[in-house]
Formats: structure tokens, C-alpha cells, sequence
């Protein structure tokens, strides 16, 4: 039988995503390019882990490579950093059709808007993408639940506009490094959801992320 894919090669292995037989060379090179893989592939995970292990990162053009975080601050808001994440696993959950690329887009935006308020003024970039603008929305109402329950818990505001801009940078940067790059592409989604109680994403209290 001929790939259904290239029509040309034989088909090796069955694809969960087109539920039929495809070729081998096209499951390597149409893998969330063309064909949107779900999670579970073992085709897909195995590459994932494959490309993990050889992947060479060149911090120099990642997002706000001029900042780093360090690992206190990371201590200090792993709640607000899994609340964020959360709220992009249920947008993700309501909306199979966001990538990695979206989040990335969305989670840079947003950071780069608290970094405008170092100067005195709030700005936000404009994303024509109408998914990244929704992703947006959804991450500035986690945060702003999130700043009124820890106002509600330590009887004061704790939280500051500069804690929201560098866990959002960090997150800009850690989803940059978990994406892989392709068009289809879930390999951060599909991290931060491991981290996360199955389909129902009950919130753990801490714990979620590790440095790239």
C-alpha cells in the first residue's frame, strides 16, 4: 500500500492522527508540520525525547535574553508561575487548535507589557493573531484572580507589577526552550500538562516548574 502522504513511499507504521498507514519518512518530516499528532503517539514522544537529548540551545536569541531569573524568585512565586500555567491548560483543554507557538506569542506579549510599566506606562502590543489575543485574555484574568486571593490571604497587596513581569518572562523563556519549533507543535503544552491532576487539572500547591 502507498503513503497517503507523499503517494510514493510504502507505508511502515499506522498514525493515530490520520488513522491510516503512512510512511516512515513522512511521519518524521510531516510530524506537527502537516499532520496535527495528538499526544500520545509514541511516534511523537520518542522524537520528542530524541530531540531533547541532542538539542542545542543558543540563549543569545531567546525572548529577553537580557534577563535571567534566578532560582529564589522561582521559590518565592511558584504559585503565581502554576497559575499561570493552569489557566493556559484550560484555554488549551477548550481549544485544541492552540500550539506552542501560540503560547510562546501570547506569553511574550503580555511580559513585555508589565516591562513598559518600569517606564511609567502601560503598553500592549497588538497581536494579530485573533487565538494569541484570547490566550491574552484569559492569562490577565488568572492573574488578577491570583492577585486578589494572595490580597485576600496575606490581608495586603504582596504581589507587585515587576513579580508578574519576570514570571511571565520566565515562562516566555521556558516555553521557548520546551517548543520545538513546528506548526503543530505541543511539546510545552504537553509538559505543563503532566504536571496536572489528568483531565479534571486540579491545581497542585507547588512544585511545577523546573529551570531549562
Amino acid at each position: 500500500m502507498v503513503c497517503p502522504v507523499c503517494n510514493k513511499r510504502k507505508v511502515k507504521r499506522l498514525c493515530p492522527a490520520l488513522a491510516q498507514s503512512i510512511c516512515t519518512i513522512c511521519c518524521g518530516t510531516e510530524r506537527e508540520v502537516s499532520i496535527d499528532c495528538p499526544s500520545d503517539c509514541e511516534y511523537l514522544a520518542a522524537s520528542r525525547a530524541y530531540d531533547a537529548e541532542r538539542r542545542q540551545i543558543d540563549f543569545s536569541v531567546m525572548p529577553f535574553a537580557d534577563v535571567k531569573i534566578d532560582e529564589g524568585f522561582l521559590r518565592d512565586h511558584d504559585n503565581l508561575l502554576t497559575a499561570v500555567d493552569y489557566a493556559l491548560c484550560q484555554f488549551a483543554a477548550a481549544h485544541r487548535e492552540v500550539v506552542d507557538i501560540d503560547v510562546v506569542a501570547a506569553l511574550q506579549a503580555l511580559a513585555e507589557s508589565y516591562r513598559t510599566l518600569a517606564t511609567g506606562i502601560y503598553y500592549e502590543k497588538p497581536l494579530d493573531n485573533p487565538q494569541q489575543r484570547a490566550i491574552i485574555e484569559k492569562l490577565k484574568a488568572a492573574i488578577e484572580e491570583f492577585r486578589k486571593d494572595d490580597t485576600a490571604r496575606a490581608g495586603m497587596t504582596t504581589l507587585r507589577d515587576r513579580d508578574i513581569r519576570d514570571g511571565l518572562i520566565f515562562l516566555t523563556q521556558f516555553a521557548a526552550v520546551r517548543a520545538n519549533g513546528r506548526p503543530k507543535g505541543r511539546s510545552y503544552l504537553d509538559f505543563i500538562r503532566g504536571h496536572f491532576a489528568k483531565e479534571a487539572f486540579q491545581k497542585p500547591a507547588s512544585d511545577l516548574l523546573v529551570l531549562p
